[in-house]
């Protein structure tokens, strides 16, 4: 608490300070040679370790602020004019540089993007295993952005259903607390369910990061097998409103809009979205997960049906204001994310038993500070802080008594000769009769304050504080509302990284070490009537942990464009506060009991291109990893010898466990091949052996698990992309791109023991879409067929993903307004 207390109160000491050193800004006018005005030109200015880039408005205008006094150079490129540099003194509040270029024929585009390396390029090159998805064509088409996340390298989806449903991420082996998923920079968890990478339209992002292992100073965190970073769209550049519609199978509807304004005198921004969500998710199951008991008893499997009570519907809406480039702030947002959703639970952990009349509603509302700026208080210095305050709350509601199939009638049973609807043994879907209401708060603050102590050599100190007060609110038994269970759980990181360019800038390296400090408490009362009178028993149990981690990055520009990355860490990772404490509305049970878990992981790849030759381009990726956890933090499977396959039904529940040690080692690659900047294709595969290596049981004798593999993980993966762009298509300047993508999945068991009735097959789906820009620019159209060939796909514990889905899609933006 008093480290909280002392780091709010140097924030507030930093943020609170008025002076700062001498920044003025330049502007000017760029023109051809025939004094025409450059449009769209790209001008950067560079200096010692600082670059600011621009491009030129309708009148050849630019614009360039908040820059400090010194000397730069200019860098002015156009494709129809050769580049042109010009040094440049900046010693006053203001600088006009007007200055023409000579036009010549079309010049390559990629020239530039060498010279100026792109947000994608600097990550790939800093030494981390990291892909770089980005969004720019897929915005446009029907697709979300875990679809999005599970046809990259290395990256799996574990989703239980459609639209709405629970998900977690496997990167590698690595899954649950292990990955980090962060929105900017700051834990999506902090968000709510409502607002999540599931209904996040892909209109709203600029980019993501998918890192494996080590992550970079900004994400910092109690992580070890990787993280991924959304990062949303932040140009205010120019005012726009871009607006989309989409309707699809299973009467899916998705709406979402976005909107950017900026007052050039002041730098007042406005950045705002919204998004609404409506499916019925009814799609046909027919594989061996989905039942039909008969009112004997005999279960018939499969059975083809339909799932229903499974309608999920979401809104959501953000919205900052703030500041950029003044000379107070880079950057300086407020803001405000809201969301709610509605989503039916149809059935437990399997698909056997299904639910009619379990659901949960969520909200959240968060309110956000972002702030950057480099050279603060004195040169070479740069702070920024991210920081929200989130209010969620979940009520589930679980009262119907009867028990159903999968053709949406009630089970029967025989008494005294009737067939009559079977009862639940509890009074509800999944155990006993349920009304609740979870209720959080939860603070997220991160802050990272660096400086260039010698040029290329940057140190950083980092520090993450987050807390959740959780309180659970029993609204069916009136007793027991006046005695909510409440839990806390908060946690401090410290962590300093050392980030050096050495031998001429081809030697990259990024050292880490980091202190963290986990506290949690939690207060219930176990409430007992005996003759009409309450016995009230509070119990309070705190615990508190520790632990030091390290890790280091490296990145050798070899020859060209070969670049060598490696990368290690040993760190611990906190079981977080859903798996301490459950949650019912994803069939998670608590297990206070949990340890943190240890992983000791190393890297090693190469990262090669883009190659160019003619029309040509190809790049290469490919990276070896070896991690190796211990008390490793997982979902609960259970062994063969405890359920049979007929009592396959009953696994409705599960929790969060400390697995013991296990290894994973593999291997994951990319090619990716692109022909005159029309024929863009990729293929990627991964492939693990991630097994459990905990050689004794408790009672000191052969482990019978052991060398097994982790069940309930799919461990072999193969994604394949193909796009065509046609020009001038039906319409002079329209554009029209073609797609196709096939995924395929590896059998695995989800049962310890591997019976052979627990394998989820082998999985082949296949995917097809087009787009169609029209001349204007503002309109594009795009149909998209998922599951082309209808097969059966399959995710956790057997549960039976979508079948083939038609979906179209309507995008629209407008601009040069205001």
């Amino acid at each position: 608490m008093f480290l909280t207390k002392k780091y709010s109160v140097i924030l507030l000491f930093l943020l609170s300070m008025t002076v700062f050193s001498q920044t003025g800004s330049i502007n000017g006018v760029v023109t051809f040679d025939n004094n025409d005005p450059v449009l769209g030109a790209y001008v950067a200015l560079k200096g010692n370790s600082f670059i600011k880039e621009a491009s030129t408005g309708v009148g050849g205008d630019f614009s360039l602020k908040a820059i400090p006094y010194g000397k730069y150079s200019l860098e002015i490129y156009s494709l129809n004019a050769k580049p042109k540099t010009i040094e440049v003194i900046l010693n006053s509040s203001q600088k006009t540089i007007n200055t023409s270029l000579t036009l010549t024929d079309f010049q390559d585009l990629d020239e530039i993007l060498v010279k100026t390396k792109t947000a994608k390029k600097k990550i790939e090159e800093g030494g981390f295993a990291v892909s770089i998805i980005e969004t720019k064509e897929a915005s446009l088409r029907n697709l979300t952005t875990n679809e999005l996340l599970d046809r990259s390298v290395g990256v799996r989806i574990r989703q239980n259903g459609g639209i709405g449903s629970d998900v977690e991420y496997n990167l590698n082996g690595m899954s649950g607390s292990t990955i980090g998923i962060f929105l900017d920079g700051l834990e999506i968890s902090t968000y709510g369910q409502s607002f999540n990478l599931n209904n996040i339209p892909t209109s709203m992002i600029e980019r993501i990061e998918v890192y494996k292992g080590v992550l970079p100073s900004h994400l910092t965190g109690d992580y070890a097998g990787g993280a991924i970073n959304v990062i949303l769209k932040k140009d205010v550049s120019q005012n726009n409103i871009t607006l989309a519609t989409s309707y699809g199978s299973f009467n899916t509807t998705q709406s979402d809009i976005g909107l950017t304004l900026r007052e050039k005198k002041t730098g007042l921004s406005f950045r705002g979205s919204a998004f609404h969500i409506y499916t019925d998710n009814n799609y046909e199951t027919w594989g061996r997960s989905t039942t039909y008991v008969n009112y004997l008893g005999q279960i018939t499997r499969p059975y083809r049906a339909k799932r229903f009570n499974n309608i999920y519907k979401s809104l959501g809406g953000r919205f900052e204001v703030g500041f950029t480039d003044t000379k107070w702030a880079d950057q300086f947002f407020i803001g405000y994310n809201g969301s709610s959703n509605y989503k039916e639970i149809p059935h437990g952990t399997t698909m056997a038993v299904p639910y009619v009349g379990r659901f949960n509603e969520t909200e959240a509302r968060v309110i956000l500070l972002n702030y950057s700026k480099n050279n603060f208080l004195t040169e070479n210095l740069s702070l920024k802080i991210n920081a929200a305050r989130s209010y969620r709350s979940t009520f589930l509601q679980d009262t119907i008594g009867i028990a159903y199939n999968w053709d949406g009638t009630p089970r029967e049973v025989i008494e005294y000769g009737e067939r009559v609807p079977l009862k639940t043994l509890l009074g509800g879907q999944q155990g006993e009769k349920t009304i609740t209401n979870t209720d959080r708060k939860i603070t997220n603050m991160r802050s990272n304050l660096g400086y260039m102590i010698a040029d290329s050599h940057r140190i950083s100190l980092n520090h993450k504080y987050e807390a959740t007060d959780r309180e659970d609110d029993d609204l069916l038994n009136e007793i027991n509302q006046d005695y909510a269970t409440v839990s806390t759980i908060s946690q401090n990181i410290i962590s300093i990284n050392y980030e050096a360019e050495t031998f001429n800038r081809k030697l990259k390296t990024n050292l880490l070490g980091k202190y963290t400090y986990n506290h949690t408490s939690q207060t219930e009362y176990d409430i007992t009537t005996t003759d009409g009178v309450n016995s009230i028993v509070r119990n309070d149990t705190v615990s508190t942990n520790s632990n030091f981690g390290y890790g280091g990055t490296l990145s050798y520009n070899a020859v060209s464009d070969l670049y060598i990355i490696a990368s290690t860490e040993n760190s611990y990772v906190s079981p977080s506060e859903r798996q301490l404490y459950g949650s019912p509305e994803t069939n998670i049970l608590p297990n206070t009991q949990l340890s943190p878990e240890k992983n000791i992981n190393y890297n090693l790849g190469f990262r090669l291109g883009a190659l160019e030759f003619n029309k040509h381009k190809v790049s290469v990726y490919a990276n070896a990893f070896w991690r190796n956890g211990y008390d490793k933090i997982t979902q609960q499977a259970v062994v063969e010898s405890e359920i049979e396959e007929e009592a396959e039904a009953d696994i409705q529940v599960t929790r969060y466990v400390n697995l013991g040690k296990t290894q994973a080692r593999g291997f994951e690659a990319e090619i990716i091949y692109i022909y005159n900047n029309r024929l863009n294709t990729s293929l990627n595969f991964s492939k693990f052996n991630n097994v459990f290596k905990q050689e004794v049981d408790e009672n000191d004798n052969a482990h019978s698990l052991f060398g097994q593999q982790v069940p309930n993980e799919p461990f072999f993966t193969i994604n394949g992309n193909i796009q065509y762009r046609f020009n001038n298509i039906f319409q002079k300047k329209s554009i029209l791109n073609t797609y196709y993508t096939i995924g395929f999945v590896g059998e695995y068991y989800t049962v310890w023991g591997q019976p052979e009735w627990s394998k989820t097959p082998s999985q082949v789906s296949h995917d097809v879409g087009l787009s169609y820009r029209f001349p204007s620019q503002k309109l594009v159209a795009s149909i998209d067929i998922k599951n082309l060939f209808n097969a059966e796909i399959y995710d956790n514990f057997a549960i039976q993903k979508p079948g083939r889905g038609i979906y179209f899609k309507l995008n629209y933006i407008i601009s040069k307004f205001l």
